[in-house]
C-alpha cells in the first residue's frame, strides 16, 4: 500500500464516524475453523487496523532487532507450549485477513517488546476500562464500559464460537473481540455460567518468555468454575508475562451469587506462576475497579493510564454504592471530570 492509499484509507475511516452497529459472526469447527472464519468475515477491518494501529509500528521496529527477536520468539514458544490451539486461531485469523501472521502476534504481545527491550517503559496511553460489581438483592450486575485507542473505534466484532477439537475439551462462548486479536481480553460469557470483564493493568516490569495476557483471558473463556478460573490465572509453571484484573461471576453456580475481582500481575522473576489477589463480594456488597492495581503491591508505570485511574475511582467514590441497574449506569456514564471522563466519547 502506497503513501497516498493509505492516507486515503485513514481518511476514510474519520469519515464514517461512530457506527451504530454491533457486527457478530456465528462459527463452529476447530480452532483454525474459527480464526479462518473470523479473518475472511471481518478481513476489511483487521487489515485497516493492522495499517492504522499505531503501537503496532514500534513493535515492528523491534522486530526486526535481535533483542525484539529474541523475545518474540522465546515468547512464542511458550505460548506453543500451553496454547497450542489459540494459535491456531491466530494463524486461521491470518490466513483467512490475508495479513502475517507475526503482525498478529506482535499485537499479542502487546507492551511485552517496547517493556522488556527497553527495561521498562511509561505507559503513557490514555486509555481504560472502569467496571463496577453491584451484589445487591435483585439487582446483580457487572456493569463496565469499555475505552481503548481511538484507532479501535470501528474495529470490533462479537464472536460467538463453538470449538471442536477431536481429544479436546468443548468450547462455547460469546466475546467482543478487537480485530485481529484472539476473543476473551475485553469481555465476555461461556456456557459453563461465566461472565466477565478485564481491566487493563500496567505493571512497570514486564516479563520475556512468560505469557501474555490475550492468552490468559482466552483460556478464561473455557472455564467450568470458580476454581478453573483461579488455575488459568495462576498459570502454575509459566506465569503471566503483563498485568489484567478480570471481574466476573458464575450464573450456575450453588448457593449466594458471588462476584469476584482478580488482580493478576506479573510473575516475578525467578517465579513460574502469575502473581494474584482475590476479592470475593458477597450479597450486599459492591466493588469497582479501574486501571490500577488496589491490592498486589507491584511497580506501575507512570502516565495517563494511572493518572486516569485515580481520577475515576474518586469519581465513582462521590457516588453512594450502587442499589440498581440505573445507579450502575448513572456511574459508568460519567464525565465529570474535565480531564479524565469516566466514560469517553469519539465523534
Amino acid at each position: 500500500m502506497t503513501t497516498s492509499d493509505q492516507t486515503m484509507t485513514n481518511q476514510a475511516e474519520e469519515d464514517i464516524g461512530r457506527r451504530q452497529a454491533v457486527r457478530i459472526i456465528h462459527t463452529r469447527g476447530t480452532h483454525y475453523d474459527i480464526g479462518f472464519d473470523i479473518g475472511q468475515t471481518f478481513s476489511g477491518l483487521i487489515q485497516n487496523f493492522i495499517n492504522i494501529y499505531e503501537p503496532l509500528k514500534s513493535y515492528l521496529s523491534l522486530y526486526e532487532t535481535e533483542v525484539g527477536r529474541k523475545i518474540y520468539d522465546e515468547t512464542l514458544a511458550c505460548v506453543e507450549q500451553q496454547f497450542p490451539g489459540y494459535l491456531k486461531e491466530i494463524r486461521g485469523t491470518a490466513a483467512g485477513a490475508n495479513v502475517p501472521f507475526y503482525k498478529l502476534f506482535l499485537m499479542h504481545l502487546d507492551d511485552i517488546l517496547p517493556n522488556v527491550a527497553n527495561e521498562g517503559q511509561e505507559n503513557t496511553l490514555p486509555i481504560g476500562c472502569s467496571t463496577i460489581m453491584c451484589n445487591q438483592p435483585g439487582q446483580e450486575i457487572l456493569g463496565h464500559n469499555e475505552d481503548a485507542l481511538s484507532e479501535t473505534l470501528n474495529h470490533w466484532y462479537l464472536v460467538s464460537a463453538h470449538v471442536i477439537e477431536p481429544d479436546n475439551k468443548e468450547e462455547k462462548f460469546t466475546s467482543l473481540s478487537y480485530a485481529g486479536f484472539l476473543p476473551g481480553y475485553t469481555m465476555g460469557y461461556n456456557h459453563h455460567g461465566l461472565v466477565y470483564s478485564i481491566n487493563t493493568l500496567s505493571a512497570a516490569t514486564l516479563r520475556s518468555g512468560k505469557t501474555p495476557r490475550y492468552f490468559l483471558t482466552r483460556a478464561l473463556l473455557t472455564a467450568e468454575n470458580y476454581v478453573q478460573a483461579q488455575q488459568i490465572l495462576r498459570n502454575e509453571g509459566f506465569g503471566a508475562a503483563e498485568g489484567f484484573s478480570v471481574n466476573m461471576t458464575f450464573l450456575m453456580q450453588e448457593g449466594d451469587r458471588m462476584f469476584h475481582n482478580a488482580e493478576v500481575g506479573p510473575c516475578n522473576i525467578n517465579d513460574t506462576q502469575s502473581q494474584l489477589s482475590i476479592l470475593t463480594v458477597s450479597p450486599g456488597e459492591n466493588t469497582f475497579h479501574c486501571n490500577k492495581y488496589l491490592r498486589l503491591k507491584i511497580p506501575e508505570v507512570k502516565g495517563l493510564i494511572i493518572d486516569s485511574s485515580i481520577k475515576r475511582e474518586a469519581v465513582i467514590c462521590k457516588y453512594s454504592p450502587a442499589k440498581s441497574y440505573q445507579d450502575v449506569i448513572n456511574i459508568l456514564s460519567d464525565q465529570t471530570d474535565d480531564e479524565h471522563k469516566i466514560i469517553k466519547t469519539v465523534v
